[in-house]
């Protein structure tokens, strides 16, 4: 398997070049930790969603009690 890629530039130079394996490894950590703030997002956004269906509130009439 050939490892990722990675563009530098400088100026006016452009270099392509395979990552290294701690550029990797940082990548990887950083796109799980994007994905697991994504999930909790939603994860957020249906729980106030299921809020205010049992309380039979729209999320307009929600802001309005509580703005």
């Amino acid at each position: 398997m050939t490892k990722p890629m990675i563009r530098i530039i400088d100026g006016d130079q452009v270099i392509d070049r395979e990552m290294t394996a701690d550029e990797i490894a940082d990548y990887e950590a950083s796109k799980l930790a994007s994905q697991q703030q994504e999930a909790a997002m939603i994860a957020k956004a249906e729980a106030r969603a299921a809020v205010l269906a049992k309380l039979g509130l729209t999320a307009d009439e929600a802001a309005a009690l509580l703005g």
